[in-house]
C-alpha cells in the first residue's frame, strides 16, 4: 500500500529542456503471453489480472519475481520503511535514471499484472509528483473519486510558496529528467503495444486522467500533462503506423495465396490471415479512438493555450507525427493547426512551426500534399523572414529555400525578392540563410549535360562565367554599392568555388570579349573589381566583414589551413594580374582605389621565393604612375598604405621598394619647394595654374605623410610658411589652407613619436617645442577664417593637439616631456567654445542656407550632421579629460533638451564623465546652464515671466533630467545636490526688485526650476536669504517661494507629491498588487503602505511630461504588448480553413522594424520606459472570422475559454 510517507517533490523553478522523440520498435515481452494477449474488457477496480505465465525481462541488478507494495522491491529497486536513501516511487526512479528505461517499464508491466489497479495508482501518483505536487492519491481515492475530484484535491497540496516545478526547474539534473519522463511513456507503451493497451482498462484511465489535468487552471499540471499526451500521443501513432505495416503485409499474403490454384491453396492459412487481418483492423481501429481522444481532448485545447511552451509542445508534436505517418496526419486537417500557430505571438512557438514544417518539406515525395497548404500560407512564411526574432527569421528563410527546392513555381519573383535583400543583412545567420536561398536560386546550374561540357573550359569560359556576370548584375540591381563585403560574406559559406574564381574574374576584366558575348559596361566592371577585392579579403582574413560577428574567432585547424593556402593562391595569381589591372585601368580613381587594396593581402615572401621581383618593379612602377596621375584622397592614401604595407622590414623586398619611394618622394618634394615659392612670390597674381601646382603636390605630400615619416624632408617649414602667407594676406585658397594644416599636424605627430622613442637630453631646447607653439598659434587664427572648411579643420587640429599634449603626456614615466605640455589659456578655451556655439547648435534651416549650392538631400543633411557631431564630440573631449575648465560645459549641458535627438548622447556621456570626475563642480555647472537657461528667457520675457509657458516648462524639465543623472543612491550625491540647491538659492536672491522689498526678486521664480529636482538642502539655508515679510506674502507672485518653501519642510517627497503626482502612489500600489501571484495579496496587503511611500520618488519620473521636442519615435513592429492573452489564438468556436484568403488569425504579426533601431528616449540610469505599442493591422473581429470549411470530424467543439489563470 502506498502510504503518504513517500517522498515527494519539494523545490521548482524555470528550465525547458529539448525533448527528444523516442522511435518505438517491435518488442516481444508481451506478444508471447497468452493470458494477456487477449482483449479484457473492463471489470470492476481492484479486480487483479492472471499471472502470465512467461514473465518479463528483468534488469540485471533485479532478479525478483514480484512486487510487494510497502516492502520488498518497487519499480526494479529496492523499497525500505525506514529513512533510507533508495527510491521507492517512479517518479524518483525516473528523476534519477539509474536504472535502464526498459527495466523500470517492465518491472511496472509486471506489477500490472498481478494488480492493475495498484500499478494504475502507481502510475497515476507518477504523473501527478512529476507536475510538483505534495499530495498523493491513495487507493480509496482511486476507487471511489472522479478524476475532477481527485485533481481538485491535488491542487490543495500544491507548494503555495514556488510556482516551479520538474519541468521548469534548471540544472542538468531536471534536464535529464525531462528526457527521462519522455523516454518512460514511449517505451511504456512500446511495451505495451501488442496487449495491454487493447485490455480497454489502462489506456481509458491514461488517457482520462491526463485530459483532466490538461484542462487544470494550474500550469504545473497542464504543462506535464500536455508534455505527457502529446509524447502519448506520438508513440501511438508509431504503434498504428506498425500495425498498418502488418495489415498492408498481411493483405499481400493473403491476396498471393488466394491467387493460387485451388490445388495448391491451404485454407488453413487464409482463414488464419483472415483472422490475423481481422485482429489488426480491430486493433487499429482502438489505437484510432485513442488517439482521436487525446487529439479531441487535449491537443485541440492546448495547442492556443495561454502558455507559450505547452504551444510549443502541441506544435512541435503535430509535425512528428506528420512526418512519421504521413497517410494519416499530413492533410489539411492538421495542417491548419500548423499554419494558424505561424501567426503566434511568442517566438519560440513559431520556431517550432518552422521547424516542424522544414521536417515535411525536406522530403519531396510530400510535396504534392502539401501544395495547398503553401498556396495558403506562403505569404505567411515569407513575411517571417522578416521575424524580430532572428531565430525565427533564419528558419524561416530555410524553409522558404526549401520551398524553392522542391517547386520553384511554388514562390514568385516578389517573394524572391523579399528573401533577396536578406544578404545584407547585419545578422550573419540571417544573411547567411539568405545567401543559400540566393545561391540555389540564381547559381545553381540545372543542367548536368551543359555543366559537364563547360567543366572542361576555364577562365571566362567556364562555368563560372555566366555565375560572376550574374552576381555583378544582381549587386548592381540591389543598388548597395557600399555593402558588397556583406554580399561576399552572405554566399561565402555556399558559393566559395564561385567566389575564389579569380582567374575567371581576371580574365573577365583584362580580356576582351569573345564573339556573341556582350562586353561588361563600366558600371558593371567597377561593381566586379570590387566584389573580387571583398572576396580576397575574406579569404585572406578568414573572418566575416565589420559589422557581422561579435570579433575574430579563433580558427580551427583546418580552417587555417584553408585560409594559408587561399592566401598563396590569390598571391601567386595576383602578383601576376595586379600590374595588368592598375595598367588598363589607371585612369579611372574609384578602380584603382579598389585594387591597390589586393597587396595588403598577399604573402609578400612569395616575391624572393618564387623569383618574381620583375613583378614587384612592374608593380612599383604602376604605383608610381598612379601617384602622378591621381590627386584623389582615395587613391593616393591607397597607394601610400601599399607603400607602407611592401616596405615592412620582416621582408626581404623592402630596400627595393624603400628606393623607390625615396626617389618618388625626392621628386614630389622638389616640385612642391619650387611651387610653394613661386606661389609666394607672385602672391595674389598667382594664377590658377601655380594653384593646382602647389595643390597637388600638397596633397600626394599629406596622404604619404600620414603613413610614412617625411620628417627629414622638413615639409612643416614650407606649409608654415603657406599658412602665414595665408593669415597675413588672407588670400589663401582654402583647399591649400586645409591640405597645409593636416600636412603640418603629421609633421608634429611625426617628430614627437621620434622624441618619445629617443629620449632627448634637453627637450626644453628642442625645436619641436616652438614648432607645436607656433602651430597653435596660427591654428587659433584659423577659427576666424571667413572660409568654413579652414575653420573646422582648425578647430580639430586644435582639439586633437590639445589632447596629445596635455597633461596627460607625462604620465606612463614620460616626465621628460614635462616642457611640451601645453595649457590652453582662457582666450583659446573661449574661442573654442564659440566656436562649437555658431557651428554646432545651430537648426537645420539655418545648416542647409550655408551650404553652397548643395541640394538639399537626406544624404547631405546626414553627412553635415555627422561631421558637427564630430566637432561637438572633440570639445567635449577637452571637458572630459580637464583639459578645458568644466564650467565652459554649462553651454553645452543647456542644450541637452533641444538638442536631444542629434547630440543627446554625446552631452549624457559627457555629463556622466564629469560627475564621475568632481560631483560638485559638475553641480555647479548644471545649475549654471540652468541659470544661462534662465536668464535668456528673462530677457526675452522681461521680469513678468509666464510660469505655464512651454519655455519654462522645457527648464523644468531640463532640470529634472539633470536631477535623475545622479542616480538613486542620495548619500552619496547629497553634498552635490545641495550644492546644487545653494547656489540656485543665491541666485534666485542675488537681484532684489527695484519697484521695493515688497515685490518678488527678479530671479524667484527660478526656485520652480529647483523644485523639479532632487530636495538635499537645509531650510535654514533658505531662511538666510528670507526676510520676515516674505515668509508672510500669500500672493501669487511669491507662489515659488512658497512652494520651494514648503518642499523643503516636509522632505520635499510627500507635500510635492501630493500636489504633482498624488496619483502615482496609488497607482504603484496597485501595480505591484497585480503584479504579484494571487496567492500573495495578505502579504502585499501589509506591505502597501511601506511601498507606495517608498515609491513615491520613483513614480515621480513618470508623471511629468518630456517637452514637445521630444517626441516618441514612431515603432514599426507590430507586437502587442497589452496584456491579452485571449486575442494571441484563434477563437475556437470560429476556426477556419486553408483557403480563406481574407481570414486571418487572431494573432500578432511579429516583425522587424524596418526602420533603424530605436533610440532609448529615458535617460533615467535606473528606471525604464514602456511603450504600449499599436495593434496590428491584420487583427480581425472574432465575428468576421469565417466558419472552418475543412471536414469536422478532425475537430472538437472547445467551449472552454482561452485565457488560463496562472496557479
Amino acid at each position: 500500500m502506498i502510504t503518504s510517507e513517500l517522498p515527494v517533490l519539494q523545490d521548482s523553478s524555470n528550465e525547458s529542456g529539448a525533448t527528444d522523440a523516442v522511435g518505438l520498435s517491435m518488442s516481444m515481452g508481451e506478444m508471447e503471453d497468452p493470458e494477456v494477449k487477449g482483449k479484457k474488457k473492463r471489470g470492476r477496480p481492484g479486480k487483479q489480472a492472471p499471472a502470465s505465465n512467461k514473465k518479463p525481462r528483468k534488469s540485471p541488478t533485479d532478479k525478483s519475481v514480484g512486487v510487494t507494495r510497502g516492502r520488498g522491491k518497487a519499480n526494479g529497486v529496492a523499497q525500505h520503511n525506514g529513512d533510507g536513501g533508495d527510491p521507492v516511487t517512479l517518479f524518483e526512479v525516473v528523476k534519477l535514471g539509474k536504472s535502464a528505461m526498459q527495466s523500470v517499464v517492465d518491472e511496472w508491466i509486471e506489477s500490472y499484472k498481478q494488480d492493475r489497479d495498484l500499478a494504475l495508482l502507481d502510475l497515476i501518483n507518477f504523473f501527478i509528483q512529476c507536475s510538483g505536487c505534495k499530495g498523493t492519491v491513495r487507493i480509496e481515492m482511486f476507487r471511489n473519486m472522479q478524476n475532477a475530484e481527485i485533481i481538485r484535491k491535488m491542487t490543495e497540496e500544491f507548494d503555495e510558496d514556488s510556482g516551479d516545478y520538474p519541468l521548469t526547474m534548471p540544472g542538468p539534473m531536471w534536464k535529464k529528467f525531462r528526457y527521462n519522463f519522455c523516454e518512460f511513456i514511449c517505451v511504456l507503451i512500446r511495451q505495451c503495444q501488442y496487449s495491454i493497451i487493447y485490455d480497454e482498462y489502462m489506456m481509458d484511465t491514461v488517457i482520462s486522467l491526463l485530459t483532466g489535468l490538461s484542462d487544470s487552471q494550474v500550469r504545473a499540471f497542464r504543462h506535464t500533462s500536455t508534455l505527457a499526451a502529446m509524447k502519448l500521443m506520438t508513440a501511438l501513432v508509431n504503434v498504428a503506423l506498425n500495425l498498418s505495416i502488418h495489415q498492408d503485409n498481411t493483405q499481400r499474403q493473403y491476396e498471393a495465396e488466394r491467387n493460387k490454384i485451388a490445388g495448391k491453396r491451404a485454407n488453413e492459412k487464409l482463414e488464419l490471415l483472415l483472422q490475423k487481418r481481422k485482429e489488426l483492423q480491430e486493433n487499429q481501429d482502438e489505437i484510432e479512438n485513442m488517439m482521436n481522444s487525446i487529439f479531441k481532448g487535449i491537443f485541440v485545447h492546448r495547442y492556443r493555450d495561454a502558455i507559450a511552451e505547452i504551444r510549443a509542445i502541441c506544435i512541435e508534436e503535430i509535425g512528428v507525427w506528420m512526418k512519421m505517418y504521413s497517410d494519416a496526419f499530413l492533410n489539411d486537417s492538421y495542417l491548419k493547426y500548423v499554419g494558424w500557430t505561424l501567426h503566434d505571438r511568442q517566438g519560440e512557438v513559431r520556431l517550432k512551426c518552422l521547424k516542424a514544417l522544414q521536417n515535411l518539406y525536406t522530403n519531396r515525395e510530400l510535396f504534392p500534399k502539401l501544395e495547398l497548404f503553401t498556396n495558403r500560407f506562403k505569404d505567411r512564411i515569407v513575411s517571417m523572414t522578416l521575424d524580430k526574432e532572428y531565430d525565427v527569421a533564419v528558419e524561416a528563410i530555410r524553409l522558404v529555400t526549401l520551398i524553392l527546392q522542391g517547386s520553384e513555381d511554388a514562390l514568385s519573383n516578389e517573394d524572391c525578392e523579399n528573401v533577396y535583400h536578406l544578404v545584407y543583412s547585419a545578422h550573419r545567420p540571417v544573411a547567411v540563410a539568405a545567401g543559400e536561398f540566393l545561391h540555389r536560386k540564381l547559381f545553381s546550374r540545372h543542367d548536368p549535360q551543359a555543366e559537364e561540357a563547360l567543366a572542361k573550359r576555364r577562365g571566362r569560359s567556364s562555368p563560372n562565367g555566366n555565375l560572376i556576370r550574374m552576381l555583378v548584375l544582381f549587386f548592381l540591381e540591389s543598388e548597395l554599392h557600399e555593402h558588397a563585403a556583406y554580399l561576399v560574406d552572405s554566399l561565402w559559406e555556399s558559393s566559395q568555388e564561385l567566389l575564389k574564381d579569380w582567374e575567371c574574374m581576371t580574365e573577365l576584366l583584362l580580356e576582351e570579349p569573345v564573339q556573341g558575348e556582350e562586353m561588361l559596361s563600366d558600371r558593371q566592371e567597377s561593381a566586379l573589381i570590387e566584389l573580387m577585392v571583398c572576396t580576397i579579403r575574406q579569404a585572406a582574413e578568414a573572418h566575416p566583414p565589420v559589422g557581422r560577428g561579435t570579433g575574430k574567432r579563433v580558427l580551427t585547424a583546418k580552417e587555417r589551413k584553408t585560409q594559408i593556402d587561399d592566401k598563396n593562391k590569390l598571391t601567386e595569381h595576383f602578383i601576376m594580374a595586379l600590374p595588368m589591372l592598375l595598367s588598363k585601368y589607371q585612369a579611372d580613381s574609384e578602380k584603382v582605389a579598389n585594387l591597390l587594396q589586393i597587396p595588403q593581402y598577399f604573402d609578400l615572401d612569395v616575391y624572393s621565393a618564387g623569383r618574381m621581383e620583375k613583378h614587384l618593379d612592374a608593380l612599383l612602377k604602376q604605383i608610381r604612375l598612379v601617384v602622378e596621375k591621381h590627386i584623389e584622397t582615395d587613391v593616393l592614401e591607397a597607394c601610400s598604405k601599399t607603400y607602407s604595407i611592401l616596405c615592412s622590414e620582416e621582408y626581404t623586398i623592402m630596400n627595393r621598394v624603400d628606393i623607390a619611394r625615396s626617389q618618388l618622394i625626392d621628386e614630389m618634394t622638389d616640385r612642391f619647394a619650387h611651387s610653394v615659392e613661386e606661389l609666394l612670390q607672385e602672391a595674389e597674381e598667382a594664377d590658377d595654374d601655380d594653384i593646382y601646382n602647389v595643390l597637388s603636390t600638397l596633397k600626394r605630400l599629406t596622404a604619404f605623410h600620414n603613413a610614412h615619416d617625411l620628417t627629414r624632408w622638413d615639409l612643416f617649414g614650407s606649409c608654415y610658411r603657406l599658412l602665414k602667407a595665408g593669415i597675413e594676406q588672407g588670400s589663401m585658397p582654402e583647399q591649400i589652407a586645409v591640405q597645409a594644416l593636416q600636412c603640418s599636424h603629421y609633421s608634429i605627430l611625426w617628430q614627437l613619436v621620434k622624441i618619445t622613442e629617443g629620449v632627448p637630453s634637453k627637450v626644453s631646447d628642442s625645436p619641436h617645442k616652438q614648432m607645436v607653439k607656433s602651430f597653435l598659434a596660427v591654428c587659433q587664427q584659423c577659427l576666424s577664417n571667413v572660409n568654413t572648411p579652414v575653420k573646422e579643420q582648425a578647430f580639430m587640429l586644435l582639439c586633437d593637439l590639445l589632447m596629445i599634449f596635455s597633461h596627460q603626456l607625462v604620465s606612463g614615466s614620460r616626465e621628460g616631456l614635462q616642457p611640451l605640455v601645453f595649457n590652453p589659456d582662457s582666450t583659446l578655451q573661449n574661442e573654442l567654445l564659440n566656436f562649437v556655439l555658431d557651428h554646432v547648435f545651430i537648426d537645420q534651416d539655418d545648416e542647409s542656407q550655408s551650404m553652397e549650392g548643395d541640394e538639399e538631400d537626406e544624404a547631405n543633411k546626414i553627412e553635415a550632421l555627422h561631421k558637427r557631431r564630430n566637432l561637438l564630440a572633440a570639445f567635449c573631449k577637452l571637458i572630459i579629460y580637464d583639459i578645458v575648465d568644466m564650467p565652459a560645459a554649462a553651454d553645452i549641458f543647456k542644450h541637452y533638451m533641444k538638442y536631444y535627438n542629434d547630440y543627446g548622447d554625446i552631452i549624457k556621456e559627457t555629463l556622466s564623465k564629469t560627475r564621475q570626475t568632481d560631483k560638485i563642480l559638475c553641480a555647479k555647472t548644471l545649475i549654471l546652464s540652468l541659470q544661462q537657461l534662465f536668464n535668456e528667457l528673462l530677457q526675452d520675457q522681461g521680469p513678468n515671466l509666464d510660469r505655464t509657458s512651454s519655455h519654462v516648462s522645457g527648464i523644468k524639465e531640463l532640470a529634472r533630467r539633470f536631477a535623475l543623472t545622479f542616480g538613486l543612491d542620495q548619500i552619496k550625491t547629497r553634498e552635490a545636490v545641495a550644492t546644487l540647491h545653494k547656489d540656485g538659492i543665491e541666485f534666485a536672491f542675488k537681484y532684489q526688485n527695484p519697484r521695493g522689498p515688497e515685490f518678488p526678486p527678479i530671479n524667484l521664480a527660478f526656485l520652480e526650476v529647483l523644485i523639479s529636482s532632487c530636495f538635499c538642502c537645509s531650510h535654514s539655508y533658505l531662511e538666510k536669504f528670507m526676510s520676515e515679510s516674505m515668509s508672510e506674502r500669500r500672493e501669487d507672485v511669491w507662489l515659488p517661494l512658497i512652494s520651494y518653501r514648503n518642499s523643503l519642510l516636509t522632505g520635499g517627497d510627500e507635500d510635492h507629491m501630493s500636489v504633482t503626482s498624488g496619483s502615482s502612489s496609488k497607482t504603484g500600489s496597485v501595480r505591484s498588487k497585480k503584479g504579484r501571484p494571487p496567492l500573495h495579496k495578505k502579504r502585499i496587503e501589509g506591505e502597501q503602505t511601506e511601498s507606495s511611500v517608498e515609491g513615491s520618488w520613483m513614480m515621480r519620473n513618470d508623471t511629468l511630461q518630456t517637452p514637445g521636442a521630444l517626441q516618441t519615435p514612431q515603432l514599426t513592429s507590430t507586437v502587442l504588448r497589452e496584456n491579452r492573452p485571449a486575442e494571441h489564438m484563434p477563437d475556437p468556436d470560429s476556426e477556419r480553413g486553408l483557403m480563406e484568403d481574407d481570414a486571418e488569425p487572431i494573432f500578432e504579426d511579429v516583425m522587424m522594424s524596418s526602420r533603424g533601431q530605436l533610440e532609448d528616449m529615458n535617460e533615467e540610469f535606473e528606471d525604464t520606459m514602456v511603450i504600449d505599442l499599436p495593434p496590428s493591422r491584420n487583427r480581425r473581429e472574432r465575428a468576421e472570422l469565417r466558419p472552418d470549411f475543412f471536414d469536422s470530424a478532425a475537430m472538437i467543439e472547445d467551449e472552454s475559454g482561452f485565457s488560463m489563470p496562472m496557479f
